[in-house]
């Protein structure tokens, strides 16, 4: 788990708005059955957009489909999705850092570059040791 004092989630939904989506691996895909509670092939239909062997979520009106004034599947929701803003793009740009901190209220905007790219290598281990994500 990230120092809250680093980043703590307010569930804004800035990440979730845009017109790009998140690919899906099948522990995703795994996950999000199980958080809806409903079949696969429900799931596919109302929720997946399927192109080849290539599975995402679909985007609805400029945002994430459970997007609805916050996350409607934040337990079931994607790795990609439980890893943001923790992620390794950030450790290569301090620019990349910045932007994000502005975009992202969940991000201390007292924590400084280095500190944050300590936060997410930290993060990142143990992910990999607890496979959480």
């Amino acid at each position: 788990m990230i120092d809250s004092r680093i980043f703590s989630c307010t569930r804004c939904g800035f990440c979730c708005h845009g017109e790009t989506t998140v690919s899906l691996d099948e522990k995703d895909q795994q996950r999000m059955i199980a958080a809806l509670g409903i079949p696969r092939e429900e799931v596919c239909k109302k929720y997946w957009r399927i192109t080849g062997s290539v599975v995402q979520m679909k985007v609805v009106d400029g945002h994430c489909i459970f997007y609805d004034d916050g996350c409607t599947i934040h337990g079931g929701r994607p790795w990609r999705c439980r890893q943001w803003p923790l992620h390794p793009a950030v450790l290569a740009d301090e620019n990349n850092f910045e932007t994000i901190r502005n975009s992202c209220p969940g991000i201390s905007k007292t924590v400084c570059y280095k500190d944050f790219c300590l936060a997410v290598e930290e993060f990142s281990r143990s992910l990999a040791v607890n496979d959480e994500i």
